[in-house]
């Protein structure tokens, strides 16, 4: 997804202006930590034991009560559309975390699958997937599109100077643009590499799939997408904002 994403937003790491004196940067769902380390807070321990010395990766529960005892220059989150419950919370505390004057950049995806051509219909398995995958997750409590709201959240939060952009994310390389060419053969291979761990655990506990049902869903799926007809996309968002400088006493 990192690999991804980075072409997807022309080779940069981030959107939102941030200046180059900014010392204290947090990155919420940090993962493998590469993102941290190309430029954390994290609930699983996955990441590398070798890190700069101006990194330093943290085990934390995004959704508690954040206890920081300094605000961050810099906020970065992406991709915790499966983890989070609250969002309107999660954006609020970033906000109260945040130095004034500061920024907070949110990315993550609106994830209905759709064409640009009407190729994609109801009855294809990647369409049911997908709709079968928006219903689970909703029942696991969980906003699947929370690309979406961001801005929304954001703004609600008090940020201001908010920025959204939206970029399309095409599933291979069906595009004739070049730039989305690479796009879709990234997210392409992130889908077909990964449906099975974004799949079971929905599925078998939300919607009571069985094991072997998911495996033929996942299969079909894998089976359709070679069809170079099938033009499938869906979107990522950005939303940046700032946090107002503080105001001078008076």
């Amino acid at each position: 997804m990192h690999k991804l994403t980075e072409v997807s937003l022309g080779g940069k790491l981030n959107l939102a202006p941030i200046p180059k004196n900014a010392k204290r940067i947090l990155d919420i769902g940090t993962g493998t930590g590469i993102w941290a380390m190309e430029y954390g807070n994290d609930l699983s321990p996955i990441q590398p034991k070798w890190v700069p010395p101006n990194v330093r990766f943290e085990v934390d529960d995004v959704e508690a009560d954040w206890t920081y005892h300094q605000p961050f220059d810099y906020i970065h989150c992406r991709f915790m559309g499966n983890a989070v419950k609250d969002w309107p919370r999660l954006h609020k505390q970033a906000f109260e975390n945040t130095s004034p004057g500061g920024w907070v950049e949110f990315i993550d995806l609106d994830l209905v699958w759709t064409s640009p051509d009407g190729s994609l219909l109801e009855e294809h398995a990647g369409k049911r997937f997908n709709n079968e995958f928006i219903k689970a997750s909703h029942a696991a409590g969980i906003e699947p599109c929370p690309g979406l709201y961001l801005e929304k959240w954001m703004k609600d939060a008090g940020f201001r100077d908010v920025k959204a952009e939206k970029f399309v994310w095409p599933v291979g390389t069906w595009p004739k643009d070049k730039h989305l060419k690479e796009v879709g053969a990234w997210n392409y291979l992130q889908i077909m590499e990964g449906l099975e761990a974004f799949t079971f655990q929905l599925f078998t506990q939300h919607l009571g799939y069985s094991k072997a049902e998911v495996e033929v869903i996942c299969a079909n799926i894998r089976k359709e997408m070679k069809d170079p007809k099938l033009h499938i996309m869906f979107h990522l968002h950005v939303a940046y904002g700032k946090k107002p400088e503080a105001a001078p006493p008076t």
